[in-house]
């Protein structure tokens, strides 16, 4: 492919359906680099459980260059306009080397703010709007979340104080409709990695179970002995809140890890109702089978690209 014709690649999909594995290889594939999606990954010492899987980034002795990764400390508050505005620097660089920028992630928020370049600016809080959220339930601040037609991000649903600043972010997107971001002119091809309930299901349970023995327990208590606040590791959601209120004495360790199995299930769960959602507001999403080899997911993503960017209708 022809640098001018390398337009963004985001490869996107429920968590634990294989999008790190088939990014890195699409890249030695393509002569690209990772731009990470992940709304966890950005900190540093977050390791364990946000599965940055750094040894997934070598493939037969090559290593594949990647960004966003380990760039704030565990415990900052790191939005939506930060990941923007540092995707922005980074997807500049890899253009200006004649590289194919691939978006890998799966945290909503951040991957629709690139591809649709909202102009998020630095949205401000709005006391109102909490106010009036303050006393409302659980499920009522998913159904008002999930009532914006634009950028409703449900990652973001297993913790009240995160769902609430997404209402506050897609309240003021619906204000200001108008505004763009700093990615103008970009484009992006998505393709999607599909696989079975069944199969998802089975490799969540297979992976928890390994985070929690590769010593999960241990990455949160390491944090919590550097000073960093239980409320602040709670506010990253799953992994963290979960092994937290462990670690802090909130529920045993039985408890702990069979309600971050539930949480992680229905996060993927809601992460593909985000992603139909995604579809119905207009971004075509290439769905490729994520059972397959991987050399034949490989090679239909190649293939997508190949003919879109050739202007060939799929």
């Amino acid at each position: 492919m022809q640098n001018e014709a390398k337009k963004l690649l985001a490869i996107v999909g429920p968590t634990a359906c294989g999008k790190t594995a088939l990014a890195t290889h699409v890249a030695l594939a393509t002569d690209g680099e990772i731009l990470s999606g992940d709304s966890r990954m950005v900190y540093r010492g977050m390791d364990i459980g946000t599965g940055k899987d750094l040894a997934e980034y070598e493939i037969d002795g090559q290593r594949i260059p990647y960004h966003l990764i380990d760039i704030a400390d565990a415990g900052e508050k790191y939005t939506v306009y930060n990941f923007q505005q540092d995707f922005a620097e980074a997807y500049a660089g890899i253009v200006e080397r004649g590289r194919q920028p691939i978006l890998c992630g799966g945290s909503g928020l951040y991957v629709e703010a690139v591809i649709k370049n909202y102009g998020l600016l630095s949205v401000p809080p709005n006391r109102e709007l909490r106010n009036d959220l303050a006393e409302k339930s659980h499920d009522e601040l998913a159904a008002i979340l999930a009532s914006y037609q634009e950028l409703h991000n449900v990652t973001d649903l297993d913790n009240r104080r995160r769902t609430i600043r997404a209402i506050e972010i897609a309240d003021y997107l619906k204000q200001h409709p108008e505004e763009k971001g700093p990615l103008e002119g970009m484009e992006c091809t998505v393709v999607g990695i599909d696989v079975s309930r069944d199969v998802r299901r089975e490799r969540i349970t297979r992976r928890l179970r390994a985070r929690l023995r590769e010593g999960l327990v241990e990455e949160v208590q390491g944090l919590l002995g550097k000073g960093i606040k239980a409320e602040d590791l709670i506010y990253y959601g799953l992994e963290y809140k979960y092994v937290t209120m462990y670690c802090t004495g909130q529920m045993s360790y039985n408890e702990m890890e069979s309600q971050l199995e539930i949480a992680i299930h229905q996060f993927a769960k809601r992460q593909m109702t985000w992603f139909r959602g995604m579809e119905r507001r207009g971004t075509k999403i290439h769905w490729i089978d994520g059972s397959q080899p991987m050399e034949r997911m490989v090679d239909d993503v190649v293939r997508i690209m190949s003919e879109i960017n050739s202007n060939t209708t799929i």
